[in-house]
């Protein structure tokens, strides 16, 4: 037993007072005899002896009434288990992400969690609270309840170890009581690797019970036609057992399409025909899942010819002015000698084809084209320098040619998951005919290749970032030495090369996705753009190049959505902007992983636990109680004892 106050226990010298007393009232009687009478004697001997006993027991009645209200003023208590840790500080990290609009057996899970937090959190705590968002430090309830109440969920998938290196950075003197509330969709051991090992969490599971989710993934244009374009739209079932999904296509307001999906697989891609014009609109989807991923939204923009400049002899260019057509390209073809230097800066594709020499001006424009967003497919001529080449590519990365080699070799290997072949084909084809060459050189540096030989070396290889490409080929192909211009492959494999990241026909860019974007835009050094829509609007991270911007845009927006871009007040084009689709699977949740860690069953549990376990038992009221008792007794014995 402990005391508050053991200063006040001086005072039980104060009951030396009453034994003095009781004392000085018990001296003894001198006997004076003046009557003879026997039965008046044994009376005066019976009296004196029970007047004794009643003043012994109020003397200890006394005694115990003045003990127990100075024990009391005392205030005795008996240590909690966990007093140790009385003075922890708490932190509540709350997921806010997605994947938390799920429905518990109270509602959703995170709007569930606020409200358990409002109405069980002490008032007189103080705490602080971490989202996927926000940051509330050193706070209480009271202050943060109009926050919590409009808490939104987040576009930021729940990351554990970066709100951890937070709390770490969080320099206090004190322990640190770390409390996760969470549906632990995503949370793996990487994450939970580098949490706190001094202040272990407690993690709080909340259980979604309905997880069965249908998302919409993606879309992407499948055909383009004279008039119209056709257009793929891709659902993802999440769960067992799925209903038909209505599902709706809608251009700004306007309902264009409206059908019914029968999800019979994980994944069902469903085509639309709208036409071939700007679009700039949205797929909508109702089920009994999360709401955020039944929305896509997407933008078609005007169709704009790609400008491409083939550097080469116009008879070993002929090839490419039957790709590269008027109706959607500005292909022209210039000789070394004719070159005009100050046109590569306005194209989107350059060829450099069968050079015997690069000169120095041109590798350092061809460079500078290149960081300021163009593409550049190489095709190397048989007489050309390998050191001349190979300094002209260190420009861009570590590719590099080898010897040439006068030998034929079979083109047999299509890399069905290079970007420049994505959705070329609808099935794998094997049984085509080979193209071949009678000369190459060999490419090293370890690039991904798109086409590839039979022996495995590179025919077709890139080097690519998230704005540009430089296209590599490892041969000439004039049709002295490749029948590759006779190949089905040679018209989507320059096809795709020309208009990769330039001005994408669909735009449907992910929140938190830091690829750049390319605008077409001619500013000023002080001029900037701003993206729009309704209800938000932002300004970018961005870099004038030539005329093009690059715009970087992080977390932003804050809501997915159709937007566009102005430079002061005129229109520039379109953009959508979607929620990454990490949370949509419910299934993902992996509770063994949390095996060594103390898990609680609700946040009411957690408070009541943590204030029963660091409560002192305070015991002063029952001393209180016990005084009460005694002076009674005493006014009992007063009144009732002879």
């Amino acid at each position: 037993m402990h005391f508050k106050h053991p200063e006040i226990l001086y005072f039980l010298f104060v009951l030396i007072v009453p034994i003095l007393v009781h004392l000085f009232q018990l001296r003894r009687f001198k006997k004076e005899y003046f009557t003879n009478v026997r039965f008046l004697k044994t009376l005066s001997i019976q009296t004196r002896k029970s007047s004794k006993i009643k003043k012994w027991l109020l003397l200890t009645c006394r005694l115990l009434l003045l003990t127990s209200i100075i024990v009391a003023f005392a205030q005795p208590f008996f240590e909690s288990k966990d007093s140790k840790n009385a003075t922890n500080e708490m932190y509540i990290i709350l997921d806010n992400s997605f994947s938390m609009q799920a429905k518990g057996k109270k509602g959703e899970l995170l709007k569930r969690a606020v409200q358990e937090l409002l109405e069980e959190t002490p008032e007189n705590l103080n705490f602080s609270l971490l989202t996927n968002s926000e940051n509330y430090w050193n706070t209480d309830i009271k202050s943060i309840r109009s926050s919590l109440q409009n808490l939104k969920y987040s576009a930021t998938p729940f990351q554990l170890d970066n709100i951890m290196a937070k709390l770490k950075a969080h320099k206090t003197a004190f322990k640190k009581d770390i409390v996760i509330i969470t549906d632990a969709i995503g949370l793996d051991e990487k994450q939970l690797k580098n949490s706190d090992k001094e202040n272990l969490p407690q993690f709080i599971i909340l259980k979604a019970e309905q997880k069965n989710n249908v998302s919409i993934d993606s879309v992407f244009i499948t055909k383009t036609l004279d008039s119209f374009y056709e257009i793929t739209v891709q659902l993802s079932g999440h769960g067992e057992g799925f209903n038909p999904v209505p599902i709706s296509l809608y251009n700004d307001s306007k309902l264009i399409a409206k059908t019914i999906i029968t999800l019979d697989s994980k994944k069902k891609n469903h085509n639309f025909t709208i036409p071939k014009r700007a679009f700039h609109g949205y797929f909508s989807i109702i089920d009994n899942g999360l709401s955020y991923d039944n929305t896509l939204y997407f933008s078609i923009s005007k169709t704009k010819k790609t400008n491409i400049i083939s550097i080469g002899e116009p008879e070993k260019s002929n090839f490419l002015s039957r790709i590269y057509t008027k109706e959607e390209f500005n292909f022209n073809n210039y000789t070394l000698s004719s070159l005009d230097y100050n046109k590569l800066e306005d194209q989107n594709t350059i060829v450099l084809n069968e050079l015997d020499e690069i000169p120095q001006a041109l590798k350092t424009t061809l460079k500078s084209f290149v960081e300021n967003g163009g593409n550049l497919i190489v095709i190397p001529s048989a007489a050309a320098s390998v050191t001349n080449l190979n300094s002209f590519l260190s420009n861009f990365g570590n590719l590099k040619f080898n010897s040439l080699e006068n030998k034929e070799k079979p083109i047999t290997k299509i890399n069905f998951n290079h970007p420049i072949f994505t959705s070329v084909f609808e099935n794998k084809v094997n049984n085509f005919q080979y193209p071949k060459t009678k000369s190459s050189f060999v490419l090293s540096g370890g690039t991904p290749a798109a086409l590839s030989y039979a022996d495995q070396s590179a025919f077709l290889a890139s080097i690519e970032n998230s704005m540009t490409a430089v296209y590599v080929f490892s041969a000439p192909i004039n049709t002295f030495n490749s029948n590759f211009q006779q190949s089905p492959l040679i018209v989507p494999t320059f096809y795709k090369m020309a208009i990769n990241n330039q001005r994408k026909t669909i735009s449907n860019l992910i929140i938190g996705n830091n690829n750049p974007h390319l605008t077409e835009a001619s500013l000023n050094k002080d001029d900037i753009l701003t993206v729009k829509a309704a209800e938000e609007q932002f300004i970018p991270i961005q870099q004038i190049l030539n005329n093009k911007v690059k715009m970087i845009f992080n977390d932003s927006p804050e809501q997915a959505g159709n937007y566009s871009i102005y430079s002061k007040k005129n229109w520039l084009e379109n953009i959508s902007f979607n929620y990454n689709r990490t949370e949509s699977n419910l299934d993902k949740t992996n509770e063994n992983i949390l095996s060594d860690y103390k898990t609680t069953a609700s946040i009411t549990t957690f408070f009541d636990t943590i204030q029963t376990d660091r409560t002192d038992n305070q015991i002063w009221k029952w001393f209180v109680i016990f005084a009460l008792l005694f002076l009674i007794t005493e006014m009992a014995i007063i009144r009732f004892v002879k």
